[in-house]
């Protein structure tokens, strides 16, 4: 019928199988599975959306009053491989990004945004921003944007104070 070696590869198949099952469980064993506290609050509902994180104690105006356009310009370089920057550059992956704060949602020409963010409507404003790239998936669902998010609550607030800059007529940011 088969041959040895056919037995061989089979068997060994079938060795590393049981040898995966008899690690995952000895795992589950050794590390215990984490159980929040009684009482302790897993995540608090806020304003910046669902992906923020727990550092965001402090509003967004207050954040956006600290925040430093150089480091916003820095931390926006992970954005470069999708989105430009600069007036009149073309579209990449993801649209230009150039007046965007105060800007209509999904409308950079010759841009195909998703239907999600073309039924959200309304304008970028630094709220909405700040959610957005918190977790673009949580803040808009369905957004073809494939990007897990800023955690930092101050780094969004620096992009977001970056962006601004990126105007010929720069709308107004909230105060504290």
């Amino acid at each position: 019928m088969w041959g040895k070696g056919t037995n061989n590869f089979l068997g060994a198949i079938l060795a590393a199988l049981w040898l995966l099952w008899g690690v995952n469980t000895a795992a589950d064993y050794v590390i215990p599975t984490f159980e929040p506290v009684k009482g302790e609050e897993v995540a608090a509902a806020t304003p910046q959306g669902a992906g923020a994180a727990k550092e965001d104690v402090q509003p967004l105006p207050v954040r956006l009053a600290t925040a430093d356009v150089e480091k916003g310009k820095t931390a926006a370089k992970k954005c470069v491989s999708c989105h430009s920057f600069e007036k009149g550059q073309a579209n990449k992956v993801g649209p230009n990004l150039y007046d965007t704060v105060g800007s209509p949602v999904a409308d950079a020409p010759g841009f195909a945004f998703s239907d999600a963010l073309k039924k959200k409507g309304g304008t970028w404003t630094a709220e909405d921003l700040d959610a957005f790239l918190a977790k673009p998936s949580a803040a808009v669902p369905g957004t073809k944007m494939a990007f897990a998010g800023v955690a930092s609550g101050q780094e969004r607030a620096n992009i977001i104070a970056y962006l601004h800059t990126l105007s010929d007529s720069p709308k107004a940011l909230p105060k504290p």
